[in-house]
């Protein structure tokens, strides 16, 4: 059918007592089923109109018998397409042979069409779901690559335990003990630090000065204690708990993550920091480009120290203060972990190398990208 879109198929079964064939059984449907109820229900007229499409027949000779079937495309009401069916059943001769039609069905193409469409859905909604599932995976797997990245460092002349985030982080998470930064590391936040007993030490009070200060404690009652030493001795920002009854430590990366909320951003250098890190990118490479030899700043952007590429690594390790490091050469995965190691905020270089894990919270940039003229 070409106009009009087919509503139903009308399939009949035919046994013909002899051979015959597609035209003679086309022609008997036709000739014996006009006339039966007026010209407007013949099937001539009908085609005219497009109301019914080409009908198709598949039959087989076998014995000195044909069968098979027919199917017969309508865009009519339902009640036409039973009038059709019913008409076609009343043929009982092809050609001068004997013949019996029964109808198999008439099948609704709509509701074929919408089985169709709701399998497809229920496929999407599976592809969806696997994606999503996929997603979460490969979001706490990324998460464990930070915390595999993100070592445990000690802090301040009390030796806290806590995450390199807190050399460079504006905002920092304070907990409760070892195994709660532990936990916060394995979700990816690493500007944490924990306080290890009631008394608040006075590295954290420092911090607190200078630093926003998120507490993040359990939902108990050693929490609560905790909170109001915390907020006689230092400036709390905002407070934050584990669900009631629920250790900090005992939480998925998942359940951190939704409580720190917008909390949970991994540091990086901040716009204000991009900027100064740009002019001092364009003024030191015409005199590092070319020279094999890299330039260490500290946080504020003051040079440290100026070493040949093949030393960097050893010298990295030795220097204290490093946040910036601009140097003539490739960009390494060995040199972005211990980068991150050391808590350096920003690595520029000449072009990447293989990095495959790439952290969030160091900026990697070449020179190209600060449009060096």
């Amino acid at each position: 059918m070409h106009s009009s879109v087919v509503k139903y198929y009308v399939r009949l079964k035919f046994d013909v007592e002899g051979v015959v064939e597609k035209a003679d059984l086309i022609g008997a449907i036709f000739g014996q089923t006009e006339g039966l109820f007026g010209p407007e229900m013949n099937l001539n007229e009908l085609q005219k109109t497009w109301k019914v499409g080409r009908i198709e027949v598949n039959l087989e000779s076998k014995g000195d018998r044909t069968y098979g079937e027919v199917l017969i495309p309508m865009s009519t009401d339902i009640s036409t397409a039973a009038l059709i069916a019913a008409a076609v059943e009343s043929v009982d001769k092809v050609g001068p042979c004997s013949a019996r039609f029964t109808l198999i069905g008439i099948e609704d193409v709509r509701e074929s069409k919408r089985r169709i469409i709701a399998e497809r859905a229920k496929s999407i909604i599976k592809e969806w779901a696997s994606k999503s599932i996929s997603e979460s995976e490969k979001l706490l797997k990324d998460l464990m690559e930070v915390a595999r990245r993100a070592k445990l460092i000690s802090y301040g002349k009390e030796e806290l335990p806590a995450g390199p985030g807190v050399y460079t982080s504006d905002t920092i998470i304070v907990v409760e003990g070892r195994a709660d930064v532990i936990n916060l590391l394995r979700a990816g936040i690493d500007n944490v630090i924990a306080i290890e007993g009631v008394k608040i030490p006075e590295t954290v009070i420092k911090l607190s000065k200078d630093k926003r200060i998120i507490a993040f404690l359990d939902g108990d009652r050693g929490g609560d204690l905790i909170l109001k030493e915390l907020s006689q001795v230092m400036k709390v920002d905002k407070v934050l708990r584990a669900p009631q009854g629920r250790e900090v430590e005992d939480l998925t990366p998942l359940e951190i993550l939704e409580i720190l909320g917008k909390e949970a951003q991994i540091h990086t250098i901040e716009d204000t920091h991009l900027d100064k890190l740009s002019e001092k990118v364009k003024e030191t490479f015409p005199s590092i480009n070319g020279t094999l030899e890299a330039i260490i700043l500290d946080d504020k952007f003051d040079q440290i120290a100026r070493v040949p590429v093949n030393e960097l690594v050893q010298r990295l390790e030795s220097v204290e203060g490093a946040k910036y490091l601009i140097f003539d050469g490739i960009i390494t995965q060995r040199l972005v972990d211990l980068a991150l190691k050391m808590g350096l905020i920003a690595i520029v270089g000449h072009r990447m190398g293989d990095i495959i894990k790439k952290p969030t919270n160091i900026l990697l940039k070449t020179f190209d990208e600060f449009k060096i003229e």
